[in-house]
């Protein structure tokens, strides 16, 4: 495949080094494409720019995986993101011609559920946010045009580097309400960039893909298990403020019986390395 990664950030960069090494030619398009991956070819541009993409981005590209993030969580830098950006980079890439497939990143803010229930591909989608209004209108792009679009609706992403849960149960910050059990899903980000080149290669894929690993679980249950592995004590009761991903379960059976196998299937596996270097680093 010849694949354009348009924002190839935290996920964008772990996907085009899985691409480069299983043979593909890939292309990485940032507004400073200085620390891209070896074997990456740099587009510099700006998704913002039309005139910029049209002079940046060549005629090979059949694959596109869109990436981009918002600078800051508003309104306006989400609608810029995923929204403009995707609009501009696709008018470019379907006047070349040649294009096959693009693979979103998007986002289970879409689902508004708040109860605790199980969701999938098939549950409404009726946003509170506007993050996941803005979501939903990106997706809405990739329908009906000349070429295969798929959405990966992905849970929260961790991984290597990022540390913010556990900095927060180790300095004591995380809090447990006691008076509601609060579940959270989460995907490796190695599992995100294997999903997205799975779904770049697998014939007649679904439109819409929910990215989450194996193990929708209360926050409770996480926090003390990486209390644990800190060695810290475990959190104290209080009221959460971790909220804003709603309280919902996660089903990723359409992403495996499509025949993706998870890297890191929970966070049992995914917070012992990022635990370790953690505490290497403090």
């Amino acid at each position: 495949m010849n694949v354009l990664i348009a924002g190839c950030g935290y996920v964008g960069s772990a996907l085009a080094e899985l691409l480069v090494r299983t043979g593909h030619r890939v292309w990485g398009l940032r507004r400073d494409p200085r620390e891209l991956p070896d074997g990456v070819i740099a587009v510099a541009a700006d998704l913002g720019s039309p005139a910029s993409l049209d002079r940046a981005i060549g005629p090979a590209i059949d694959h596109l995986v869109y990436a981009a993030s918002p600078g800051e969580r508003t309104p306006a830098a989400y609608e810029q993101a995923y929204v403009r950006g995707l609009e501009n980079v696709l008018a470019v890439l379907e006047r070349r011609g040649g294009l096959e497939r693009a693979v979103l990143t998007s986002s289970t803010a879409v689902y508004a559920q708040d109860d605790g229930g199980w969701i999938d591909e098939g549950s409404p989608t009726e946003p509170a946010s506007f993050s996941g209004r803005t979501l939903l209108e990106a997706e809405s792009l990739l329908r009906g045009r000349s070429f295969e679009g798929v959405a990966l609706r992905l849970a929260g992403i961790y991984g290597p580097g990022r540390t913010w849960l556990v900095r927060r149960v180790h300095r004591g910050e995380a809090r447990v309400d006691p008076r509601i059990v609060r579940y959270g899903n989460r995907i490796h980000r190695d599992d995100c960039a294997g999903a997205l080149a799975h779904l770049l290669g697998i014939d007649e894929p679904a439109p819409v893909y929910v990215g989450a690993d194996d193990a929708p679980a209360p926050l409770a249950e996480v926090y003390a298990y990486v209390a644990e592995l800190l060695g810290a004590a475990p959190p104290a009761e209080g009221p959460s403020d971790e909220g804003r991903g709603g309280n919902k379960r996660c089903r990723n059976a359409r992403l495996r019986a499509s025949g993706y196998a998870l890297r890191v299937p929970s966070y049992r596996e995914g917070y012992p390395p990022i635990v370790r270097a953690y505490l290497r680093e403090a």
